[in-house]
Protein backbone atom coordinates (compact mmCIF):
# COMPACT_ATOMS: atom_id res chain seq x y z
CA UNK A 1 0.00 0.00 0.00
CA UNK A 2 1.53 3.56 -0.75
CA UNK A 3 1.31 6.64 1.45
CA UNK A 4 -1.23 8.84 -0.36
CA UNK A 5 0.14 11.51 2.08
CA UNK A 6 3.66 13.49 0.84
CA UNK A 7 5.45 13.89 3.86
CA UNK A 8 8.18 15.89 3.69
CA UNK A 9 10.30 19.04 5.82
CA UNK A 10 9.39 22.46 4.24
CA UNK A 11 11.63 23.68 1.39
CA UNK A 12 10.88 26.98 0.52
CA UNK A 13 8.76 29.45 2.77
CA UNK A 14 5.87 31.11 0.40
CA UNK A 15 6.18 28.76 -2.69
CA UNK A 16 2.71 27.25 -3.87
CA UNK A 17 2.98 23.97 -5.39
CA UNK A 18 0.26 22.68 -7.77
CA UNK A 19 -1.48 19.62 -7.45
CA UNK A 20 -4.02 17.06 -5.58
CA UNK A 21 -5.12 17.69 -1.80
CA UNK A 22 -4.79 14.80 -0.11
CA UNK A 23 -7.80 15.53 1.54
CA UNK A 24 -10.66 16.70 -0.24
CA UNK A 25 -9.01 15.60 -3.69
CA UNK A 26 -8.68 18.63 -5.97
CA UNK A 27 -5.66 19.34 -8.19
CA UNK A 28 -5.15 23.13 -6.77
CA UNK A 29 -2.34 25.54 -5.43
CA UNK A 30 -1.49 23.80 -1.85
CA UNK A 31 -0.24 25.21 0.98
CA UNK A 32 2.37 23.70 3.04
CA UNK A 33 0.47 22.55 6.69
CA UNK A 34 3.30 21.67 9.85
CA UNK A 35 1.84 18.76 11.17
CA UNK A 36 3.21 19.86 14.65
CA UNK A 37 2.08 23.80 14.42
CA UNK A 38 5.24 26.00 14.33
CA UNK A 39 4.61 27.86 17.19
CA UNK A 40 4.80 24.60 19.38
CA UNK A 41 7.77 24.64 18.07
CA UNK A 42 9.64 27.08 20.64
CA UNK A 43 8.29 24.43 23.49
CA UNK A 44 9.94 22.42 26.30
CA UNK A 45 7.74 19.48 25.67
CA UNK A 46 8.22 19.66 21.74
CA UNK A 47 12.08 20.39 21.72
CA UNK A 48 12.61 17.71 24.23
CA UNK A 49 10.81 14.83 22.60
CA UNK A 50 11.13 15.81 18.94
CA UNK A 51 14.09 16.22 16.63
CA UNK A 52 13.72 19.09 14.63
CA UNK A 53 13.09 17.02 11.47
CA UNK A 54 10.21 16.02 12.99
CA UNK A 55 9.33 19.21 13.89
CA UNK A 56 9.59 20.27 10.57
CA UNK A 57 7.39 17.41 9.00
CA UNK A 58 4.34 18.38 7.05
CA UNK A 59 1.94 17.85 3.75
CA UNK A 60 1.16 19.87 1.31
CA UNK A 61 -2.74 20.55 1.20
CA UNK A 62 -4.76 23.42 -0.09
CA UNK A 63 -5.94 26.38 1.36
CA UNK A 64 -9.39 25.77 1.93
CA UNK A 65 -8.63 22.48 3.92
CA UNK A 66 -5.44 23.72 5.88
CA UNK A 67 -7.91 26.81 6.78
CA UNK A 68 -10.68 24.59 8.33
CA UNK A 69 -8.06 21.97 10.14
CA UNK A 70 -6.95 25.53 11.88
CA UNK A 71 -10.35 26.89 12.36
CA UNK A 72 -11.34 23.72 14.10
CA UNK A 73 -8.67 22.97 16.37
CA UNK A 74 -6.15 25.44 18.06
CA UNK A 75 -2.08 24.61 17.34
CA UNK A 76 -2.04 22.87 21.24
CA UNK A 77 -4.39 20.29 19.75
CA UNK A 78 -3.64 20.10 16.66
CA UNK A 79 0.11 18.98 17.84
CA UNK A 80 -0.52 16.79 20.43
CA UNK A 81 -3.84 14.78 19.24
CA UNK A 82 -3.29 15.81 15.13
CA UNK A 83 0.05 15.30 14.18
CA UNK A 84 -0.35 12.72 11.29
CA UNK A 85 -2.25 12.88 7.70
CA UNK A 86 -3.83 10.11 9.15
CA UNK A 87 -5.21 11.44 12.35
CA UNK A 88 -6.62 14.60 10.61
CA UNK A 89 -8.78 12.61 7.54
CA UNK A 90 -10.55 9.99 10.46
CA UNK A 91 -11.62 13.49 12.79
CA UNK A 92 -15.42 13.33 12.14
CA UNK A 93 -15.50 17.10 12.03
CA UNK A 94 -12.63 17.48 9.56
CA UNK A 95 -13.84 14.75 7.12
CA UNK A 96 -17.58 16.80 6.88
CA UNK A 97 -15.35 20.16 6.50
CA UNK A 98 -12.76 18.11 3.59
CA UNK A 99 -15.92 16.59 2.40
CA UNK A 100 -17.57 19.67 1.46
CA UNK A 101 -14.32 21.75 0.30
CA UNK A 102 -14.47 18.66 -2.38
CA UNK A 103 -17.66 20.19 -3.61
CA UNK A 104 -16.28 23.41 -4.48
CA UNK A 105 -15.06 24.97 -7.70
CA UNK A 106 -11.56 26.19 -7.64
CA UNK A 107 -10.76 30.14 -7.71
CA UNK A 108 -7.94 30.88 -10.61
CA UNK A 109 -5.18 33.01 -9.34
CA UNK A 110 -4.30 35.76 -11.52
Amino acid sequence: MTNQFNQSAKSSPKRLKQGICPFCGRDTALTFHHLIPKKMHRRTYFRKNFSKDELNRGIDICRPCHSGIHNCYDEMTLAKQFSSPQTLINDASLKKHFQWVAKQKIKQRH
